[in-house]
């Protein structure tokens, strides 16, 4: 259980910031940069959920904003060599899995597309491309951590579900497809 009762601590005016397991690193690295995008993503998908939402597909992006949150837990803590399986919250196939099962029955109702799908349309679509424009970066910020810490996989495997997620759940805001906004190549002659 986690217990904040001040939130500052002036132990990062030195530009150094403590990770879960005690360790300081520079705020600027990589693994900060990655959970940090992560709660950016949180907070898109917050703005997204305080409008008109069906409850099954609030219910999803609710899960969702937790799952983030254990994104963030996961990533905070560098993985040690002598760790013990399940000692630690770590990001597991099954957060894969439920998020490919939610993207097929999403796609069920939507058309093929025959071109690309300019951001836009709905409120909702507009907030969900933007979450996966800053998902593609978490998963890019992650994926690169992975040179140093291959264990992290997993969450970048989760992000990059995720991303899809956000891009169909798009085009459900958008009638299902029927409103999406079409890209035409060389614009409007």
């Amino acid at each position: 259980m986690v217990n904040i009762n001040r939130i500052y601590t002036r132990t990062g005016d030195d530009g150094t910031t403590g990770l879960g397991d005690g360790t300081r690193v520079p705020k600027g690295h990589l693994r900060i940069e990655s959970y940090g995008t992560v709660d950016e993503l949180s907070s898109v998908i917050g703005l997204a959920l305080v409008g008109e939402i069906e409850p099954k597909l609030r219910a999803e992006l609710d899960q969702i904003q937790n799952d983030l949150f254990d994104v963030g837990a996961d990533l905070c803590v560098p993985a040690a060599e002598d760790e013990e399986p399940g000692s630690r919250l770590r990001i597991t196939p099954d957060y894969v899995e439920r998020l490919e099962g939610w993207i097929d029955v999403h796609n069920e109702a939507l058309q093929p597309l025959k071109t690309f799908i300019l951001p836009g349309g709905s409120q909702l679509a507009a907030w969900m491309h933007l979450g996966r424009t800053v998902c593609r970066r978490a998963e890019r910020n992650v994926y690169t951590l992975c040179d140093d810490d291959p264990r992290a996989v997993c969450c970048a495997k989760y992000l990059n579900r995720l991303s899809d997620y956000l891009f169909v759940v798009g085009r459900v805001a958008n009638d299902n497809g029927a409103k999406d906004r079409l890209w035409v190549p060389g614009g409007k002659k």
